[in-house]
């Protein structure tokens, strides 16, 4: 749904016209991620289970007041974003790329419906980090859900290439824009921090990301080559 209202609102059409933009490519997006998300749910669902039946450690209510509440969802972003930046960046071992993580890696200029387009376990790989805080750290159970939607409309919108942030702390959809063009930098989810101490932080190149600058040398390409006078055999 949120995938859909980003894509048919806010998308920039310009990205379906940019050369690296696949044939038939959001309709194999929206392929991909219905065929893994019935299989991400099955994986999923024991450990929602054990969640909600009171083997985790989340609160029914505010038992610590608002501060505490407060505090969780930033170490719930700062814990999650770590874990996500180990798993990411390991999905990307040869050994384990071409079988997993390789399939969101077609998309290497994203719409907003890749950022569900996984292989069942690359998804479920990256959404352990938010089960394995629920079992270590207290927190609000509303709270916990609200930050599950904020992921995952987060995770769209690192897909959608609209380019809300140039401060270089938060890994904006131009950070992840260069993770899906150069594959081994950007790995994190919400900030810059650990790609930047483990030296794997490229910072955006915000001209060569413009998709009307791209397309534009591209026409203009096409147009040079079909005035371009042809060479007559044996000139």
């Amino acid at each position: 749904l949120f995938s859909g209202i980003n894509y048919f609102f806010f998308f920039d059409m310009t990205y379906t016209k940019h050369p690296k933009f696949l044939k038939n490519q959001v309709r194999r997006e929206i392929l991909t991620t219905v065929g893994s998300i019935p299989f991400m749910t099955l994986l999923t669902a024991p450990i929602f289970t054990l969640e909600v039946r009171g083997y985790s450690k989340l609160l029914d209510g505010s038992e610590y007041g608002i501060y505490f509440d407060m505090f969780t969802v930033l170490s719930f972003l700062m814990f999650t974003d770590m874990c996500i930046y180990w798993i990411h960046r390991y999905l990307h071992h040869p050994l384990i790329y071409p079988y997993v993580h390789k399939q969101h890696h077609l998309w290497k200029v994203p719409t907003p419906w890749a950022s569900h387009a996984f292989h069942p376990l690359d998804g479920f790989a990256q959404s352990t980090p938010y089960h394995i805080y629920a079992f270590l750290f207290p927190m609000n159970k509303v709270l916990y859900l609200v930050m599950f939607v904020f992921v995952n409309m987060w995770t769209i919108s690192i897909h959608d290439g609209i380019f809300l942030s140039f401060d270089g702390f938060l890994n904006s959809s131009a950070h992840h824009a260069e993770h899906h063009l150069h594959f081994t930098v950007n790995y994190g989810q919400y900030f810059t921090l650990w790609d930047r101490l483990f030296g794997t932080h490229k910072q955006p190149d915000y001209p060569a990301l413009d998709p009307h600058k791209v397309v534009a040398q591209k026409e203009k390409a096409n147009g040079a080559a079909l005035h371009e006078p042809s060479k007559v055999k044996g000139a």
